[in-house]
């Protein structure tokens, strides 16, 4: 992740730059604080770690650090095994109830945004509505202070994936296979070179 970090800053002057901390790279307060601080002194602006209210003690270190942090809640990609697979979050009563607590908790920590992955729309607009912090949805519906969308769904690289909230704006992957497969064409239809 350092060098992806380190790669993206050399490349984007103006943007302001996240970078997620790796799984199992923030386990203890003191290793997730030395870890942010790399990511940072790699050229990232602020660092996004996944998880609500467990993670109280990792977002404090890294806070207390200086360094600007980003929350992630709902469908939390590095424990999506654990998790079950894909699906949203915050449809039951309780489950949203956590959610809602999570969201709370961050903001008070003082993260500068929070991403809200796969919550169900009604409550990632309850969220956004309860925060001060603005929210970045993936999937959650359009009451988001803003919006994430991977660009592989965008163009539709990946024929055998496509989450249901994304509308690809292209057709990449069927684009790649018909030149793979004229190329195949072409060099078989070649006449071999001469010897000599």
């Amino acid at each position: 992740m350092l060098h992806h970090t380190e790669a993206v800053a050399r490349g984007a002057k103006k943007t302001w730059i996240v970078a997620d901390l790796p799984s199992k790279s923030y386990e203890t307060p003191a290793m997730a604080a030395e870890n942010a601080g790399r990511l940072i002194q790699a050229g990232a602006d602020a660092v996004k770690v996944e998880g609500g209210r467990e993670c109280q003690a990792i977002i404090e270190a890294i806070l207390a650090a200086g360094f600007p942090l980003i929350g992630h809640l709902g469908m939390l990609p590095q424990r999506v095994v654990e998790e079950g697979g894909y699906r949203i979050k915050g449809k039951g009563e309780t489950e949203a109830a956590s959610l809602l607590e999570d969201a709370l908790t961050l903001d008070r920590l003082g993260v500068s945004a929070i991403v809200l992955e796969l919550v169900h729309p009604p409550l990632a607009e309850t969220i956004t509505c309860r925060v001060a912090a603005p929210t970045v949805g993936i999937g959650s519906g359009p009451a988001c202070d803003g919006q994430i969308l991977v660009l592989h769904d965008v163009i539709g690289l990946f024929p055998w994936f496509r989450p249901r909230f994304a509308k690809a704006r292209a057709n990449v992957a069927d684009d790649i296979t018909h030149a793979a497969a004229a190329f195949v064409a072409s060099v078989r239809e070649a006449k071999p070179a001469p010897d000599g």
